[in-house]
């Protein structure tokens, strides 16, 4: 389930507008970081013509065939394309090119996170965290903001802890296509209670929408104060890698509010996997799963002890 990322940056305050990066001159030339700078594209549900072809396009670059990925970002013309020919020339004129479409776009942290990334293979450490960090602050409800914090905490697992509901979507639902199965779940969440909000949270989350995910969790919170599953979604939506403790001081309360909750100690046990705490998540994990080792928490959580390994 977990991969490091493989970036060993230093966490850089401060947010700078991305389009300052370009007017930076004069800079003593070195030697890129070997290899090319990955592509992180994320078309979410596109199934359109181009997001496919842009997708089998990033595949190629990041699989080195550079001159065919080259070939199909030049017979499109939107924000992706032109990242993706601009990596694809790599070194050759790939900062400019990316800071230019970062003052015509100075609000995408699309942008902001590849200009990062073309800036830090170019050995501009401090620049590359500065453009994250302005990609996590632009769009925050945006895959790319989360892509971002993944470079700026290298220590910590990618992507955010996602809410593990002990319930699923009822079957007509879940039945549908992947665009269908989002707009039944958001109209569910509508009018449904606190179960159907939590799934579409969870759709959310797993779209790379951590903002409006939490404000469904908090919805559902609202809706149900008494049900451990909504107030534990809300705590776990919090979760942010600049600010673990906010979302900790939100669930770990919730052990005296609902001892025989299991979902509680399972959340407890997956957030420090993500803080690197692996001999505390053992301890709460442990605790989820003799809470019920046949459910369907149990059995996730047996799962994530096995990956953990022994102590």
């Amino acid at each position: 389930m977990f991969f490091l990322v493989a970036l060993a940056a230093v966490v850089a305050s401060g947010v700078v507008v991305i389009g300052v990066l370009a007017t930076r001159t004069n800079l003593p030339k070195v030697e890129p970081r070997p290899g090319t700078p990955p592509l992180a594209f994320d078309f979410g549900l596109r199934t359109d013509p181009e997001a496919r072809a842009l997708e089998h396009a990033e595949t190629l670059y990041n699989n080195r065939n550079r001159k065919q990925a080259a070939a199909i970002f030049g017979r499109f013309h939107s924000v992706e394309a032109e990242i993706g020919a601009a990596f694809a020339a790599w070194p050759a004129d790939t900062v400019r090119r990316l800071q230019t479409l970062a003052a015509e776009h100075p609000k995408s942290s699309l942008v902001a996170l590849h200009v990062g990334l073309a800036l830090y293979w170019s050995r501009r450490d401090p620049e590359a965290q500065t453009a994250w960090r302005a990609a996590e602050k632009l769009q925050p409800d945006s895959p790319y903001a989360v892509r971002a914090g993944d470079f700026l905490h290298p220590r910590l697992f990618t992507g955010l802890p996602n809410f593990v509901p002990s319930f699923e979507a009822p079957r007509r639902i879940g039945a549908l296509p992947p665009p269908q199965q989002v707009a039944a779940l958001e109209r569910a969440a509508r009018t449904g209670g606190a179960h159907a909000k939590i799934l579409y949270g969870v759709a959310l989350q797993r779209l790379g929408h951590p903002v409006s995910a939490e404000r469904e969790f908090t919805a559902a919170a609202n809706t149900s104060p008494n049900d451990p599953e909504a107030r534990v979604a809300a705590a776990v939506g919090l979760f942010d890698k600049d600010n673990p403790a906010k979302a900790f001081s939100r669930l770990g309360p919730l052990v005296r509010v609902f001892p025989n909750a299991q979902t509680v100690r399972f959340h407890l046990g997956l957030m420090l996997i993500w803080i690197a705490q692996v001999r505390q998540a053992r301890q709460e994990l442990e605790k989820a799963r003799a809470e019920g080792p046949g459910t369907p928490l149990g059995k996730q959580a047996s799962q994530l002890l096995k990956a953990l390994g022994t102590r």
